[in-house]
Order: C-alpha cells, then structure tokens, then sequence
C-alpha cells in the first residue's frame, strides 16, 4: 500500500519523503510537478517506489488505477507564492486540486493528511481553530481558508482520518528552491555569507523596527506532528503546526548571525552589537505589502497538545543553530 506525498518535490513535501524512508517506509509515491527541475535535488537522498506528475496522478486516480493501493495520502502540494496575484491559478491549484483528493479519499476511506496555513487568520490578534478568527489578506490565504471551510461543511462525511496542518511560518532544509519565499533564515544566511550583514523590514503595524512578530517553527517539528498524525490514524481535525511562541524577526537574525560566527570561531553579538556595528540594516517596508503583511503570528496549540502530540518545540535559538549547521554542511 502507497503512502503517497504531493509536493513531494517541495520544501516541507520532500522533508516528509526524508524522514518516512529514514523510518523504512519504502512504498511511498512521490507527486510533484518538476516544470522547475532544480527541485530534483531535494529527493536525491530519498528512497521512494514511484514518481508521478501531479497531472498524470489525478489522471489515474480518476481511472481508478490506484484503488485500494493506498493507505493514506500527505497532500503537501501547493502554490504557497504569497504574493501571487493570478487568483484563478491559485485557487484551481489550492483549492480544486485539494478537493478532488479529499473527495477521493473519503470515497475510498484513505487516510487524508494535508498543508493548510496560518495565512487564513490574516492580520487578527487570536490564532485558534475558528471561523472567527479568520480573515485572509491576500488570495493565498483565502485559497486555504476556502478549502478548510470545504472539508468543515463535509466534516460528517468523512470515513477516515482527516487532518489539515495550519503551517505557521516554517524554515529548514530543503527550500533553497524557494527563492524570495524561502524563509529569513535561508536569505539571512545567505546574506550574512555574501556581505557581513542582514538586512530587515522597518518597523510596521505599529512593531519597531525588526520587532514584528511571527511563530517561527522548525521544518523538523512540522514533519513530526505530520508522522504523529499518521501513525495515530483514529484523531482527526484542523491543527495549527506552530510553537506557540511568537519571536521577532530580530531574533532570527541574532541567531543567523551568531550560528554563522560560531561556524567561524567568532564570539556572539547581541542584537544592540549588530546594530551598533551595522551588521543588521533596516530598509523601508515595501509599499506592496502595506494592508497585506502579517505583522504578529502565534499558534495557539491547544488543540495540538489536546490531540496528544507531547513532544517540545524548537524555539529560534535552537531550530535556527540546528539550520545553519545544516547550511554550512551541504555548501
């Protein structure tokens, strides 16, 4: 029986494909669209029995080539561009692709695993699993609401697990494809290496500069709650994956910054160092994110905890050193 992943070619996609091979899952099929062949590299180092197109896989699902051969499909491929404007590309690949395999897996009673984001709370101060605290701000957001919103009125038709990831903002290996929606830490990184300084947003939505506020959650916690949720078939639900912590994009970068110097035998800055010494530069807040931007993001992960995934989250110190290591290993 396949567990099939979608995206399976993408950041947190081909992170999952790692982590089942490491656990001796070799029935995995992979689904990705490689129109951006670079991607290939994240699978490289990955054990998988099949690799399928995205369309060619819907084509045969629809077939009905895969019926009873799969027990549980990770449906982690998206468009996750934020800044995408095409709303009819965003919501037929969002939306339309989403809902045609969870139509698929209730009918057939697969397990159904699938990203959602914390883009659907807009720029609201409470982060549960309510319809009142949602409030998309740009048409990515709104694809992934609108698809929460689809599985929560078909909620009682479900004949197996179903449960979508609401990802907060999550950095680690494997998104070197990602160009300018990579995460801060992957550009800081990169920064860092090539000038000898980072560079931030001005203060916004009434946060100082560089103190706006996200839930940074590391890569390898998201892929262990999508595990936990697989191997505990019977729970199902709409769970934000986030630490529950909200930090700032300040202490991203301290940490980018120290993980880089200790990298080279160098002694930690404080963020009033980098700022003294102009390793940290602040540029105007761009005017095409003005009414669009999330300025302050924390999970509440009640529901998470309620579900019985115990395990201790990364916070940026840590998650961050972890990356950077990782960075400097592969250049």
């Amino acid at each position: 029986m396949y567990i099939v992943v979608t995206g399976a070619a993408g950041f947190i996609g081909s992170n999952i494909v790692k982590a089942l091979s490491e656990r001796g899952e070799h029935e995995v099929l992979a689904v990705d669209d490689l129109k951006e062949g670079d991607k290939f590299v994240n699978l490289v180092d990955c054990d998988i029995a099949d690799y399928l197109d995205k369309a060619d896989f819907l084509r045969e699902l629809g077939d009905g080539a895969f019926d009873g051969a799969i027990a549980a499909i990770m449906h982690q491929g998206a468009c996750s561009d934020t800044t995408e404007t095409d709303g009819r590309y965003m919501m037929q690949n969002n939306y339309r692709y989403s809902r045609e395999l969870f139509e698929y897996c209730i009918e057939e009673e697969i397990a159904y695993i699938y990203a959602s984001s914390a883009a659907v709370y807009g720029a609201g101060a409470e982060f549960r699993e309510e319809r009142a605290c949602e409030a998309p701000l740009n048409v990515y957001g709104y694809s992934k609401f609108q698809f929460d919103q689809y599985v929560r009125r078909n909620w009682q038709e479900r004949s197996a697990q179903v449960v979508g990831m609401r990802y907060f903002n999550v950095y680690g290996e494997r998104e070197q494809h990602k160009g300018r929606m990579a995460s801060v830490a992957f550009h800081f990184f990169n920064q860092y290496r090539a000038n000898g300084k980072v560079k931030l947003f001005e203060g916004s939505g009434g946060y100082g500069n560089g103190e706006q506020r996200r839930d940074f959650v590391s890569v390898e916690d998201a892929v262990a709650v999508n595990l936990y949720f697989l191997d505990h078939p019977k729970k199902s639900g709409i769970f934000n994956v986030g630490t529950g912590a909200a930090q700032s994009f300040n202490d991203v970068a301290v940490a980018t910054v120290n993980a880089c110097r200790k990298h080279g035998n160098e002694a930690p800055l404080t963020l009033a160092d980098m700022q003294r010494q102009g390793v940290i530069e602040y540029i105007p807040f761009p005017q095409e994110l003005k009414g669009k931007y999330q300025s302050y993001t924390q999970a509440d992960i009640t529901s998470l905890r309620a579900a019985g995934y115990a395990a201790p989250l990364l916070t940026v110190e840590d998650g961050v050193a972890r990356y950077i290591e990782t960075l400097f290993a592969r250049a």
